[in-house]
């Protein structure tokens, strides 16, 4: 699996909070990106070894090129000026030079290949550093977005937590509001009917005087009239004695 497509599970993970929490999609990216930035510097300090190692074989071919070419001169030289032997040394050492040379062309061509297979790989590393820069980035933003909606659905949820209890206690004030008004309209029929007095029990003491009163003026009218009725009517005779 690729650092990109893990990064990105890590970020779908991350949106259903089905990953573990000591993993940080946004750490990780940053860590791997590091990771890669430091597999280029070994690659170019790789690089740049075997590109001095070649420099320098080089260097000494050149410097026993040289001394063929030159021994060859001296070669010729002595055998014009008929120094033969001379001449034949001049040969024997121009020779184990030219071997030499022979012998370092080899590791110059693995040099060689080494430095083009370590340019091709800094290459790649660098296309693939670039590209997941760009994607780092673009999953770190997603992951972002994915905690900013999380975090507004969370709070959505509480709001809608909130306005629902909200709603219960707006429902048991109207219930309890309603219940008072049906009460206090019961009480308003059981006072205009005269109810209430009989369901309160006993009255208070200036409704005991005032009934005490009437009650008195009553019999007092009663009375009157009762006199008014004997003083009119005839007096008894009165039955003889001993009759």
């Amino acid at each position: 699996m690729s650092l990109y497509q893990r990064a990105h599970d890590i970020v779908a993970a991350k949106a259903n909070k089905a990953l573990d929490s000591a993993e940080k999609p946004d750490e990780m990216l940053d860590y791997s990106y590091e990771q890669m930035l430091d597999q280029i510097t070994k690659v170019r300090r790789a690089l740049v070894d075997v590109a001095a190692s070649r420099k320098q074989l080089e260097l000494q071919e050149q410097q026993l090129q040289h001394s063929v070419d030159h021994l060859n001169d001296q070669a010729k030289a002595a055998l014009a000026a008929g120094k033969e032997d001379l001449a034949r040394e001049a040969l024997s050492r121009k020779a184990a030079a030219q071997q030499q040379v022979d012998g370092l062309e080899p590791q110059h061509q693995q040099l060689t290949e080494q430095e083009q297979k370590l340019e091709q790989t800094l290459s790649a590393l660098q296309d693939r550093v670039n590209k997941f820069r760009t994607q780092k980035e673009t999953l770190k933003a997603q992951y972002t977005a994915a905690q900013a909606m999380t975090s507004v659905n969370e709070s959505v949820a509480g709001i809608s937590s909130t306005l629902g209890d909200s709603g219960a206690e707006l429902q048991r004030a109207q219930d309890k509001i309603s219940t008072m008004q049906a009460r206090a309209g019961a009480l308003d029929e059981l006072l205009q009917s005269g109810v209430l007095e009989d369901v309160g029990g006993d009255t208070d003491d200036i409704q005991k005087e005032l009934d005490e009163a009437g009650e008195s003026a009553e019999v007092d009218k009663e009375l009157a009239a009762l006199k008014a009725q004997i003083g009119s009517a005839p007096p008894t005779p009165e039955l003889p004695a001993g009759s």
